[in-house]
């Protein structure tokens, strides 16, 4: 684990183990208040307290087998090989209660995969996803919020809106970051209401849709409405928006691939502007970027459409928003797990690259062959069971309505197909490169970032044009009336 053995934070796998310690040995109005018992210096709670109480029910389970491993203040760094073994077992024992069971029932509900052989493959090219492997269990967290957010989009595929809306409530209110998915769920539903008509269906849907959010809320967050500087301290913890972009607390901050940090590189941003000036910027552009995407779903909602949304404002969330880790690409990626079978050609390369864009983090956790393996098998797998090479036309990439508005310029896209497969094989050779490189050479001295921050602008280049592409599909989309089920 990132940090083992070295004091005084000792990485991410302690901030786990000391969230039990806390949960465990504190009452709840504690929990997120800097005392004596808490210094919230050491790996303070900053989640919502979904995590914190299934960081308790991993402390009552760890108390049963051993209690030093949250004994308060004594088990601070504690490192044992079976206390590895327990921590790692609760990762994948929220593997097989929720991602899984989420990623195997949607692949066998999509129409187009009509036969268990073709679900099968496409739910084992989804659980090969690099990315999350790498850093549920090597960088170590939980996959909960992504899981909980997997059985909302279900939920919803089913038109069980009230299901999709409580799961998608669980997933925001165990991590924050989920916010990455809220607006394409929000406008969606929306959407739904209006073309039932709100004066009639919608509404009752829309009270419903409301009444359930209201409840989940309110649930989650009982313990802590005890009084309003409870409330206030646990928002303050989960947006520390004080702190400037990037805030983490890992060295990396600097180089993660969105624009604000590649931007730094010629700009130090944060040395120019304020906090709240960031704040007011970074929100504007975010806000801008995935206004388009939002309104065409409101207006057009289709699942399909939902889909692709979640994909796009995710991403516009991770290149432009105020705080960013490597680690919030998952957010989008999980997304485009939900469409590989759509678009496998893009949904693997950009896989691919969301994976490399966290290489200097994989790194330092000392994944460098763990990331090799797991890179190269999903990718034989994606060849294997999608045939990607196959599928780059215009139509495969669900560019025709694009490529028909263009009128003159149609017949540039007769040698697209050859275009895209040559930029994608440049692409992983530079990504293959870089990896070997940043892993087997020593930068110069007068450039000692030169790796991870090459790592970082290149993959932001790639998201740019990736989010580019998945607009371009969305606004162009002439399947939505098609693929809409009908509401009535």
């Amino acid at each position: 684990f990132l940090g083992a053995g070295k004091p005084p934070m000792y990485g991410d796998y302690e901030a786990q183990r000391h969230w039990q310690e806390v949960t465990y040995n504190l009452p709840i109005r504690q929990w997120y208040f800097n005392t004596s018992d808490n210094n919230l210096l050491y790996w303070g709670l900053d989640y919502p307290p979904l995590t914190a109480y299934h960081s308790f029910l991993c402390a009552y389970i760890a108390k049963l087998i051993n209690p030093d491993w949250i004994a308060l203040h004594t088990s601070q760094g504690y490192e044992s090989q079976p206390h590895k073994l327990f921590m790692r077992t609760t990762v994948f024992v929220a593997d097989l209660l929720v991602y899984i069971p989420a990623v195997i029932l949607y692949c066998f509900s999509l129409k187009e995969t009509s036969t268990k052989k073709k679900a099968s493959i496409c739910a084992l090219c989804i659980l090969l996803y690099p990315g999350l492997i790498l850093i549920d269990h090597g960088h170590f967290q939980y996959p909960l919020s992504l899981g909980f957010a997997l059985w909302g989009v279900l939920y919803l595929s089913y038109d069980w809106d009230l299901l999709g809306s409580a799961a998608f409530c669980l997933a925001l209110n165990y991590k924050q970051m989920e916010l990455y998915h809220s607006l394409p769920f929000f406008c969606y539903l929306l959407g739904k209401c209006f073309k039932k008509g709100l004066k009639g269906k919608g509404l009752v849907l829309l009270t419903k849709i409301a009444g359930t959010v209201v409840v989940c809320f309110a649930v989650c967050w009982l313990p802590f409405c005890t009084d309003m500087e409870q409330i206030m301290q646990v928002l303050r913890r989960l947006f520390p928006i004080d702190r400037g972009f990037n805030y983490l607390f890992f060295p990396l901050q600097d180089k993660v691939a969105n624009i604000w940090c590649s931007l730094s590189v010629l700009i130090k941003i944060k040395n120019i502007v304020s906090p709240q000036t960031q704040l007011k910027l970074s929100f504007a552009v975010t806000f801008l970027s995935l206004l388009p995407t939002c309104i065409k779903l409101t207006v057009q909602p289709s699942l399909r459409g939902f889909k692709f949304a979640l994909v796009s404002c995710a991403l516009s969330f991770f290149l432009f928003s105020f705080q960013v880790h490597e680690k919030s690409i998952l957010l989008v990626s999980v997304p485009v797990c939900l469409i590989i079978n759509e678009i496998p050609f893009m949904a693997t390369w950009f896989l691919l690259v969301s994976t490399f864009s966290m290489l200097p983090l994989l790194l330092k956790d000392g994944l460098l062959l763990a990331y090799a393996v797991t890179m190269l098998a999903f990718l034989s797998a994606c060849v294997a069971s999608f045939s990607i090479f196959e599928k780059t036309s215009a139509e495969d990439l669900q560019l025709k309505p694009f490529s028909l508005s263009l009128k003159g310029y149609v017949s540039w896209f007769k040698s697209f197909p050859k275009i895209v497969r040559s930029l994608f094989l440049l692409s992983v050779t530079l990504m293959g490169v870089l990896s070997l490189v940043s892993a087997a050479v020593h930068p110069p001295q007068r450039l000692p970032d030169l790796f991870p921050l090459s790592v970082s602008i290149i993959s932001c280049l790639h998201f740019l044009l990736f989010l580019v592409y998945f607009n371009v599909v969305i606004l162009w989309d002439s399947k939505n009336s098609r693929s809409q089920k009908k509401i009535s």
